[in-house]
């Protein structure tokens, strides 16, 4: 192993299937004209509610988020890339892992790509009348 092959390793990279993909415009901003954390929850969120329910064959809800932390800030123009993966399946319960990664509007290279954000979400599969119900039914 050479000293590059290393440092290729070390090139952090999404984790999952990417889910959605979409610009930061400058109707998401908030007063101040900045990208606001809660609509990165939201798109999180939606990205979330499409992985369970693909595992749960339908409906879900989201019951808890697991620790997030906000790594930079969004800037509009940015491209939005956001993946999930599944952690663990339960008997109503989907753990699904979930990365927000953007590529900034002044990227030079389609490679540069950077991290903005990951949290846990934890879903629960519910019934036609919105109960809870078991994943595999």
């Amino acid at each position: 192993m050479t000293p590059l092959d290393t440092d290729l390793d070390d090139v952090p990279a999404p984790q999952g299937q990417l889910i959605l993909k979409l610009l930061a415009s400058r109707q998401d901003t908030n007063i101040y004209g900045d990208i606001p954390g809660g609509w990165l929850v939201n798109l999180m969120d939606q990205a979330a509610e499409l992985a369970a329910g693909r595992e749960a064959g339908g409906r879900t809800a989201t019951v808890a988020i697991e620790a997030m932390d906000f790594l930079s800030p969004v800037r509009v123009g940015s491209m939005v890339s956001v993946y999930t993966q599944v952690q663990e399946i339960g008997r109503s319960s989907i753990k699904i892992d979930v990365e927000v990664w953007v590529r900034p509007p002044q990227g030079r290279h389609l490679e540069e790509r950077q991290k903005v954000t990951e949290a846990r979400f934890v879903m629960v599969a519910l019934d036609d009348n919105g109960r809870i119900r078991a994943v595999h039914s």
